[in-house]
């Protein structure tokens, strides 16, 4: 996988990104890119249809969720794997079928989405971080993905990130032309915070927490041709000190908060 920055796209079949679909995972208008950490959820529950709909609405350039399997085997987008925090009851959703989880109340009326669902209310021009929640030897998530966003042609306005090297390796030989994006944060085991993996991994993106990210570091990985989108920022003076340091995302719960303080305003309406 090429990185978005100072190397070219390879070109690729119907099936994948085409050679005028270019990526649009970098800095826009001079400002990094605003990505809604699963949504707008600084006012709506996460990862909902409710959450996505208003980072739209609040200007964000793209959404990021998380994708997990429940018990009846269907993609669905959530990011705890039990539903005691978000859903004030007991029970893992690994073991739940969809019905079951589609009576769970996240707030406000809000269900837990499949990802075809929310794919498809995401419109035209939305970006997508896809993220995948993988647990152990993993294996169960790359394909499935990759088959649904190729069934909404998503091309390059979908990214796919994961902690998971494995994972994340896995959609490297099932579609190279599906951007990456390797997370890391700064509690992780040595080789995984400095991000040695992505040496084989090669992705287009690197995802680090905001602990980990440095002018130094920015430059070091944009000169290996990655964009770096950082996590997750919300308050004003990290905001506008993320963005002079160069990174090419924000991901924030909070995209109108962040377009105020780019300047960019909100695209509320």
């Amino acid at each position: 996988m090429f990185g978005l920055r100072g190397r070219a796209q390879p070109a690729n079949d119907a099936r994948g990104v085409s050679a005028g679909d270019r990526p649009r995972w970098g800095r826009s208008a001079g400002r990094p890119l605003v990505i809604g950490h699963r949504g707008a959820s600084a006012r709506a529950p996460e990862n909902t249809l409710a959450a996505f709909a208003l980072a739209r609405r609040e200007g964000a350039d793209g959404v990021e969720l998380d994708v997990m399997r429940c018990g009846s085997g269907e993609l669905v987008v959530f990011h705890d794997w039990d539903l005691e925090r978000l859903g004030q009851r007991p029970g893992k959703v690994a073991a739940l079928p969809i019905e079951a989880l589609r009576e769970v109340d996240l707030g406000g009326g809000e269900r837990i989405p499949l990802l075809s669902e929310v794919l498809e209310a995401l419109g035209p021009d939305l970006l997508v971080n896809v993220e995948l929640k993988v647990r152990g030897s993993g294996g169960e998530l790359a394909a499935p993905v990759i088959g649904m966003l190729r069934r909404h042609a998503m091309g390059a306005r979908a990214l796919v990130s994961s902690f998971h090297p494995l994972e994340l390796g896995r959609v490297r030989a099932l579609a190279p032309d599906v951007l990456t994006g390797y997370l890391f944060h700064a509690e992780q085991a040595l080789p995984l915070r400095r991000a040695w993996p992505a040496c084989w991994l090669r992705p287009a993106a690197m995802h680090p927490d905001r602990q980990l990210v440095s002018e130094p570091a920015v430059s070091r990985w944009h000169q290996r041709g990655m964009a770096v989108n950082v996590w997750t920022v919300d308050e004003p003076g990290p905001l506008r000190a993320f963005a002079a340091m160069g990174v090419d995302g924000l991901i924030t719960n909070d995209p109108a908060g962040a377009r105020a303080a780019l300047g960019g305003g909100t695209g509320a309406g």
